[in-house]
C-alpha cells in the first residue's frame, strides 16, 4: 500500500481525531495494561514531561554554543545520574538517544582505548546469557564478539564461568542491575573484582534500574544489592532517563568513571568545508525537548517524589509475588528491583500468557526456562488486583485443558 502526500493540508481536529481511533486497538497503558514499553508515573509527570518537550521542540542539542540552556541542562542531568550511581570526582557522561545507544557508545569507548593501547586482532566481550541483545548489536557494528556465559541456579550471572571464559582477546565484562529477561541484579562485586584483577573493563546496564534502584533502597525493607560506581572495577554504566527517570523518549545516560575513557566516545572531524564536526554521541541532531523534559522531571520530581512511586512499584511487586505463589507459580530467582518474572512447573505458562493478551495485558515472555515478565510501574499499584485475576483465569483455562498455545515462539517485539 502507498501513501502519496495529498494536495491540499488536513485541518488538525481532523487529524486528531484519525489519530486517536488509529490508536484504539493499541495497548491501554493508561489502564495498568502494558508492563513493557510505557512507564506511567501519572498524568501530572507525563503532563511536566510533555511542555517541556514543547518548550524546547526546535531547538537542536547539537549546538551547545546556540544552545547553552540544553547544554546547561544536560550537564545538570549527567551530574543527578552520576551522584545516585555513587560516582567519584572526576566522572563524566552524555545524555543519549536510549539504552541501546548509551550501551554502543560505551562499547565504542571500550574497544577504542583498547585498541589504542595496542589490542590487535578480534577481541571479546564476556556476558551472561541474560543480557540485553544491544550488547551483540554493538559488537556486530564494531567488529567485536560477544561470548555468552550461561547464569546459575538464581539466574544471576556466573561470576567463576565468565572468569573462565576470559581469554587474552577480552577486553570488556558486563553485568546488569537487573537483567531485562529475569529482573535479577548480577554479582557486581565479584566481577568488579575480576575486572580489577584482570585489568577489564565492566560496563554495568542499568538502563531498567538505574533510576530506581537508588530509591527502592531508600523504602524497601530488601534493597537492591549495590551495583554503582561505588565498586572500583566499574568503568562505565548504563541507564534510561525514559524508563524510571520518567522522562519523554527517548532518552538515557552513558556514564564514565573517567574522563578519559569517554574521550573515546566522541567523534571529532574537521577535514571538510564547515570546520570542525564534534559529536559527543552517535547523532547528529539531538533533541532538545528530549533534554529538556528529562531535567524538566528530575527537577519536579525530587528525591522525594521518585521514593513515592518507588514505594508504589515495591507495593505492587509484593502484590504480584504474593500472588503468583498463591496460585502454584513460582518466582525467577531474587527480584529486588522492578521486574518480576515467574514460571510454572505443572503447565505451559507460555499458554498463560497468551490468555492474559487475550485479556489487554502486554508482558514480555522469556525462555529458558519459559516464563512471564512483568516490569512494573508506578501506576500498577491500581491494576495488579485486576491483573492477578486474569492470571488465575488463565491458569484455570490451561490446568482444564481449554487453552493451549498457539505460538512456539517467544519474541521481545
Amino acid at each position: 500500500m502507498t501513501t502519496v502526500l495529498p494536495q491540499k493540508g488536513t485541518a488538525w481536529p481532523a487529524l486528531e481525531a484519525h489519530m486517536k481511533d488509529s490508536a484504539k486497538h493499541d495497548v491501554q497503558w493508561r489502564d495498568g495494561k502494558a508492563s513493557v514499553y510505557v512507564f506511567h508515573s501519572g498524568d501530572e509527570v507525563m503532563q511536566v514531561a510533555h511542555d517541556a518537550y514543547g518548550l524546547f521542540i526546535a531547538e537542536n542539542g547539537l549546538g551547545p554554543a546556540a544552545f547553552p540552556s540544553l547544554k546547561r541542562m544536560e550537564s545538570e542531568v549527567v551530574s543527578i545520574a552520576l551522584a545516585l550511581q555513587n560516582a567519584p570526582e572526576g566522572a563524566v557522561g552524555s545524555i543519549t538517544a536510549g539504552g541501546s545507544e548509551s550501551i554502543l557508545l560505551a562499547i565504542k569507548a571500550c574497544r577504542d582505548q583498547a585498541r589504542a593501547h595496542g589490542a590487535q586482532g578480534e577481541l571479546d566481550i564476556v556476558a551472561p546469557y541474560s543480557v540485553h541483545p544491544a550488547f551483540d548489536k554493538g559488537a556486530h557494528l564494531m567488529g567485536l564478539n560477544v561470548i555468552r556465559v550461561p547464569v546459575g541456579e538464581d539466574f544471576c550471572a556466573d561470576t567463576q564461568a565468565m572468569a573462565d571464559a576470559i581469554t587474552p582477546q577480552t577486553i570488556m565484562l558486563v553485568g546488569s542491575a537487573p537483567c531485562f529477561p529475569y529482573g535479577v541484579i548480577d554479582p557486581i562485586g565479584a566481577l568488579s573484582d575480576i575486572a580489577l584483577e584482570r585489568r577489564l573493563w565492566l560496563h554495568v546496564d542499568a538502563c531498567v534500574g538505574g533510576y530506581i534502584n537508588p530509591f527502592l533502597a531508600q523504602v524497601s525493607s530488601r534493597p537492591p544489592p549495590t551495583y554503582d560506581f561505588a565498586h572500583l572495577g566499574v568503568s562505565s554504566m548504563s541507564l534510561d532517563l525514559h524508563k524510571y527517570g520518567y522522562a519523554a523518549k527517548g532518552a538515557s545516560t552513558v556514564l564514565y568513571r573517567e574522563k578519559s575513557q569517554r574521550n573515546y566516545q566522541i567523534f571529532d572531524f574537521d577535514d571538510w568545508p564547515c570546520g570542525q564536526m564534534f559529536t559527543p554521541t552517535f547523532a547528529g541532531t539531538r533533541p532538545g525537548g528530549a533534554i529538556a523534559a528529562a531535567w524538566a522531571v528530575l527537577h519536579y520530581l525530587g528525591n522525594e517524589g521518585y521514593c513515592e512511586r518507588a514505594g508504589k512499584i515495591n507495593a505492587a511487586k509484593t502484590e504480584l509475588i504474593d500472588g503468583i505463589g498463591a496460585l502454584g507459580l513460582h518466582v525467577f530467582g531474587d527480584p529486588r528491583s522492578s521486574i518480576v518474572a515467574f514460571g510454572w512447573n505443572d503447565g505451559d505458562i507460555l499458554a498463560v500468557g497468551e490468555g492474559l493478551y487475550e485479556d489487554g495485558w502486554f508482558s514480555s515472555r522469556v525462555k529458558n526456562p519459559d516464563g512471564i515478565q512483568v516490569m512494573i510501574s508506578p501506576e500498577h499499584h491500581k491494576s495488579m488486583s485486576k491483573y492477578l485475576i486474569s492470571l488465575e483465569k488463565s491458569v484455570n483455562e490451561v490446568k482444564s485443558g481449554k487453552r493451549i498455545r498457539q505460538v512456539d515462539k517467544v519474541s521481545y517485539s
